[in-house]
């Protein structure tokens, strides 16, 4: 029976099959015209014409601008063998001429069977291989604009001028660049709609990213192999990983407490995969664990150093050699657990929603909770040995970072700016937190957080203000700065300004400096609880603007672009070299003027998440340097007194963290202490570096900076006051060194005042002798900007011999 109705049932389809054409051809097709317009008929051959219509205009530009995109690689492929021997590069090349001209056909083919025309870019090509016609290089576009990653004209020529390693590092620099862009043209083809639904286009621009990614990973490999720079070929390792230094040596480098890692787990691996009985097996997810025990930012108070986690705090003693000696760990999950200090009191950030009230370890599983905490916590650390939370302040957004503003005034109250990032939490959790967009007026968007904390009862510590420091000078509109996106070729996708990550305060001069996600800012601080914003930039190699530290005279500041959030590998041999960098401004008349861009010179793995981060400025008299943290691209000490033209003078760095994964890790911040660097490592725990002389920086100018006196002795990531010098020989032969250097004063002038300054140091100086040998020194007409360091040397002198 049941074999009958199968075959009665599949004749009766058969039956209905032969009968449905029929059916179909007596049935009008009707196509209706625009409206008020009357319809019409069409045969079903015309109607099918859509669903026959299986690639759209966009597939077709694609293919055509992609076989002369392929062409370009093709004719930088033919100038390899004549200009180098390199076994790497000539293979490289091999495989990319044939791989392209493969591509090349197969898309001119793809193109004529669907009755589309197909260029033939080699019949345009303006380069004679046997000529070698190098100032016509690069095959006739015919005013078509050059695609994404195509070297220009100029670039094709200079490749074409050089030899050796300076052609394989040109070659390789441009094509990885060229492939690069070869990929971007695929995801914006695939971003339009209705694009490669062709089965066959769609499995070809699978091929395209695949091999284009193969060959840039192999490129990058030999790029980097023609450095000479140490710090490009590191061995991974946890706590035996290679290590690399320039004029800067390691002095300690402690673990993290107990409490602060898993002891399962102390790297942060992703979990590994199970199998199908739940065991575990030699294969690891892509997502990482939770950032529950990432080291974050630090502060310093006389000897007293506090390294903040995502998991708390931890206290210590600064001892010898300025090794921190462990006092206390205070558990207190949130992050970002960034920190600072005023007298007896710490200020903590929290922004993580898992953060409760009460410091509980339970996390909070409901989108509502009233034990929830997102904002400042205020410590008491009167008793380092035993911290007691004694205030909280709420807020919409959490606080990312802060900044201690102002105070203790005649009241004992301080004012804190908080900088949230998070998402704006439910106004049923806390009225008033409304996410909005752009044209809300009431969206806790767009704006910072004032907090006034009154020292003597932290429990009444408030939010007094949330001013609108984006919004247009003109209509008042909130959304007044850069509303997010591309800055037209060539430039970042650059995030919406509707927040700041890091406002840094210069109180001496009334001003800060805020790095706003989309723009760089300058406030005006004179009524610290109302903040007016007086100048913004933005940069178009800039994806987030992330930190700001100004020189010690509050005449420059560098701007930090953390592009890829801090967790990507954005230092590699083939990334711009004005992407996730530093921006250097000067600051005439309140107004940010650009000068340069710098970024870490060393070119790090696809294991390394590397951009740039936080520092601090190092007080050496008469110059701007600035030690900064770049996480898995090591710290690395930029000179910037010269704005235009910043250089690298030390570093130190390790290699990756695992060989085969890369694992969120590195330095999270870097500051220069009464002698010494301290860096907070994000996996690896906490070391602290000493400067070394060298060419760019001598023994005086490092122990001149050991000198430098900070504001109350105080040390916060956002807040700069400008230090100062004791009146000391020392000091004055940094001056002495820097001028020697510049060659700004004759040695045999100098000579005299230094060997003067020499024996004061030792303790037998004569002030008639060093005023003497100070003199002629001063007869010298001396150009800036050693002008100013000769100025302050004999200021330095007077004071030395009055």
């Amino acid at each position: 029976m049941k074999t009958t109705r199968l075959c009665t049932a599949a004749v009766s389809l058969a039956a209905l099959a032969l009968t449905m054409p029929a059916f179909a051809q007596d049935v009008p097709l009707v196509l209706p015209g625009a409206p008020g317009e009357a319809s019409t008929t069409l045969p079903a051959s015309e109607a099918i014409k859509v669903a026959e219509a299986s690639y759209s205009p966009d597939d077709v530009k694609f293919m055509a601008d992609m076989i002369h995109h392929h062409y370009q690689a093709v004719e930088m492929v033919a100038l390899v063998k004549a200009r180098t021997n390199n076994k790497d590069v000539l293979n490289l090349a091999s495989r990319i001429e044939a791989s392209q001209n493969d591509e090349i056909g197969f898309m001119q083919g793809w193109l004529k069977e669907r009755g589309e025309h197909a260029p033939d870019p080699a019949a345009h090509a303006g380069m004679n291989h046997a000529n070698m016609d190098h100032a016509a290089m690069g095959h006739d576009m015919s005013g078509m604009k050059l695609m994404a990653g195509m070297a220009t004209p100029a670039q094709m020529q200079k490749l074409a001028a050089s030899k050796g390693t300076d052609f394989d590092r040109e070659f390789l620099t441009l094509m990885i660049a060229h492939h690069n862009g070869a990929l971007t043209m695929v995801d914006n083809l695939l971003d339009q709609s209705g694009s490669a639904y062709d089965p066959v286009l769609f499995d070809f621009t699978n091929d395209v990213k695949n091999e284009q990614k193969a060959e840039i990973e192999s490129m990058a490999l030999v790029l980097a192999g023609l450095t000479n720079d140490p710090r490009a070929r590191l061995a991974a390792g946890f706590r035996d990983a290679g290590e690399a230094a320039m004029n800067m040596e390691l002095v300690a480098a402690l673990p993290k407490p107990a409490g602060f890692f898993d002891p399962a787990n102390p790297v942060g691996l992703p979990p590994k995969k199970k199998d199908a009985d739940g065991n575990p097996t030699d294969s690891y997810g892509t997502r990482g664990p939770h950032l529950n025990f990432m080291n974050s930012d630090m502060a310093f108070s006389g000897d007293m150093m506090i390294a903040g986690n995502f998991h708390g705090f931890n206290i210590y003693r600064l001892g010898e050699k300025g090794v921190p000696q462990l006092v206390s760990s205070t558990v207190c999950p949130g992050g970002q657990g960034d920190v600072s200090i005023v007298g007896d009191t710490l200020i903590m950030s929290v922004e993580q929603k898992r953060g409760r009230v009460d410091c509980g370890l339970q996390g909070i599983d409901s989108d509502v909770s009233e034990d929830r905490m997102v904002g400042l916590r205020i410590f008491d650390i009167s008793d380092p040995a035993l911290p007691k939370q004694v205030g909280i302040v709420q807020t919409c957004r959490g606080s990312h970072t802060h900044s201690v503003v102002s105070g203790p005034d005649k009241d004992n109250k301080i004012i804190v700016y908080v900088s949230g990032t998070a998402g704006v939490r439910s106004d049923k959790e806390m009225k008033g937190c409304v996410a909005g967009l752009p044209g809300d007026e009431d969206t806790a968007l767009f704006s910072i957080d004032v907090v006034e904390i009154p020292l003597d009862d932290p429990s009444k510590a408030r939010i007094v203000d949330s001013p609108r420091v984006f919004a247009d000078d003109k209509t008042g509109q909130i959304a007044g700065l850069w509303r997010g996106g591309g800055h037209g070729d060539d430039s970042q996708e650059t995030s919406r300004t509707d927040q700041c990550h890091d406002i840094t305060v210069f109180p001496t001069l009334k001003l800060a400096a805020g790095a706003c996600s989309g723009n760089g800012i300058i406030l005006d601080i004179s009524d610290p609880r109302a903040p007016k914003r007086i100048d913004a930039v933005t940069d178009k190699g800039f994806a987030y603007w992330h930190s700001a530290t100004f020189n010690n005279d509050g005449t420059k500041v560098v701007f930090t672009d953390e592009w890829g959030g801090g967790g990507r590998p954005r230092c590699q041999v083939f990334d711009p070299k004005d992407w996730g960098a530093d921006a250097v401004y000067d600051i005439k008349d309140g107004k940010l003027v650009y000068q340069s861009h710098y970024k870490l010179p060393a070119a790090q793995g696809d294991k390394e998440n590397c951009v740039a981060h936080n520092g601090s400025i190092v007080p050496v008299p008469g110059r701007d340097l600035f030690v900064q943290a770049w996480y898995q691209g090591g710290v690395s000490i930029m000179d910037f007194t010269d704005s235009a033209n910043p250089q690298e003078i030390a570093y130190f760095d390790r290699g990756p963290i695992d060989a085969d994964r890369m694992v969120l890790g590195g330095y999270w911040s870097t500051y220069f202490y009464k002698g010494h660097i301290y860096g907070t490592a994000i996996v690896r725990g906490l070391d602290v570096l000493d400067l070394k002389p060298s060419e760019y920086l001598s023994e005086n100018e490092i122990a001149a900076a050991s000198l430098a006196q900070e504001e109350d002795g105080t040390f916060n990531p956002q807040q700069q006051y400008p230090v100062a010098w004791p009146d000391s020989p020392v000091v004055a032969l940094a001056y002495v060194d820097q001028l020697r250097r510049a060659g700004a004063v004759p040695a045999a002038t100098l000579d005299p005042l230094a060997s003067a300054l020499e024996a004061m140091k030792a303790g037998n100086g004569d002030k008639r002798a060093l005023k003497a040998a100070a003199a002629p020194v001063g007869k010298i007409e001396v150009a800036a900007p050693d002008a100013e360091r000769k100025q302050a040397l004999m200021a330095m002198v007077a004071a030395l011999t009055a």
